[in-house]
């Protein structure tokens, strides 16, 4: 009739890619399948446009950048090229990203989205801080500037529309597939734009005479290009260190816990980041006297509401029978050997090891029930020296006695 469940972890998730990885064995080295075939798919294509665009303005800029005397142009232009070797790794992590979860990693491989966004903002800083050491030192000597031919302005001007362009396209692109590297990709080419801004306005303003403005833009790219990569690297390193979700989302996913029919309340809830989604972890409380069966139930619909409601990859349901955070420690108790032995022993009934018996642990004490044949004599008198049992033992807090039906 009853008890309590104690730990649930049946994923579903889990059990259909353990499967597929056990199933095909090393097919993966044969034929590559996404997890996320729509994702993966999006984050190729936008990436090859990408490619071919940061290509072409990458030769554009840093050639036009020398013939047209721009130390701005230049910079950008090697910002282009850092973007086009950003492409290449945003590539590999979108392809070995998006493997389905392994014996070695039961959670997936979208971590490795998360490394590759590290890398890269590592690369984008440092390169940002050359490109700002670099300007910093010419401009000790402005007198050595030279004036910037006027073709520097129309390439910088194509390498403005071509970039917000692509962040347009790369943005709508990763909002519509929720990918978060795509996100920070399509927002660096954003960054992309306004130094290519910067770098009209610096030679704008060394056309106009002010020769300075020129190596001012190049410094200004710089610092943009260090901020934007220590930001991603920073964002990146937030999520290995299992950072969890915002205040909101929590309060959402726990709203929906406590939603679920059955649970009574709920406790120790954590969350961590793994790339787009998240993995929760979650203690609820239940009718400490319902059978296992429905203990599973219930965490199994707690389980499956935040998977419906929330961006998330997976649930672990830890089922209590009482607030382990407030209750008595159970772990002392002894085992339920023991308690049989002990039962039987304070009542005189060696036959009550043959009995069904139900044992709740609960605020370090055991509440028990007997289960007795139909047949059996006095289950009224049992009753009574149970009570007096109970009264003084240390170990058993309450003991029911109730006799089973007769077979039919």
């Amino acid at each position: 009739m009853i008890c309590c469940a104690a730990v649930l972890h049946t994923s579903p998730f889990f059990m259909k890619n353990h499967s597929h990885a056990h199933h095909h064995g090393h097919a993966h080295h044969e034929v590559f399948e996404p997890a996320h075939p729509e994702r993966y798919a999006a984050a190729q294509k936008s990436t090859w446009v990408s490619i071919s665009i940061n290509l072409v303005l990458t030769f554009l800029q840093i050639l036009g950048g020398f013939v047209a005397h721009s130390q701005a142009l230049m910079a950008d232009g090697l910002h282009s090229l850092a973007d086009l070797l950003s492409d290449f790794l945003v590539l590999f992590a979108n392809r070995h990203g998006n493997r389905h979860a392994d014996a070695n990693h039961p959670y997936g491989h979208a971590r490795i989205e998360t490394a590759a966004t590290l890398i890269l903002g590592v690369l984008l800083a440092g390169l940002g801080a050359g490109l700002l050491v670099a300007a910093a030192l010419r401009l000790q000597h402005p007198q050595a500037v030279l004036a910037v031919s006027p073709i520097g302005l129309g390439i910088a001007i194509i390498a403005l529309c071509a970039k917000e362009g692509m962040f347009r396209y790369m943005l709508a692109v990763a909002k519509r597939v929720r990918s978060q590297m795509l996100v920070a990709n399509a927002w660096h080419a954003r960054s992309d734009a306004a130094s290519s801004l910067v770098v009209v306005v610096g030679i704008t303003g060394n056309l106009l005479g002010y020769t300075f403005l020129d190596l001012v833009a190049a410094a200004v790219v710089g610092v943009m290009i260090a901020h934007m990569g220590a930001k991603l690297a920073y964002e990146a390193l937030q999520e290995l260190v299992d950072t969890g979700l915002n205040e909101e989302e929590v309060a959402a996913i726990r709203a929906t816990l406590l939603a679920t029919p059955g649970v009574r309340s709920l406790h120790d809830l954590r969350t961590r980041k793994m790339a787009d989604n998240a993995l929760v972890d979650a203690h609820i409380i239940v009718d400490p006297k319902v059978s296992v069966s429905e203990g599973h139930y219930i965490a199994e619909a707690a389980r499956n509401a935040v998977l419906d409601a929330h961006h998330v990859l997976d649930v672990m349901v830890h089922i209590d029978p009482e607030d382990d955070m407030q209750a008595k420690p159970n772990v002392h108790l002894p085992n339920r050997e023991a308690l049989q032995q002990q039962l039987a022993e304070a009542l005189a009934m060696p036959e009550l090891l043959q009995q069904r018996l139900v044992f709740h642990y609960l605020d370090g004490r055991i509440d028990a029930e007997i289960y007795l044949a139909a047949n059996f004599a006095d289950a009224p008198a049992l009753q009574r020296l149970c009570d007096q049992i109970t009264a003084s033992h240390r170990v058993f807090r309450h003991i029911v006695v109730a006799q089973c039906c007769a077979q039919k």
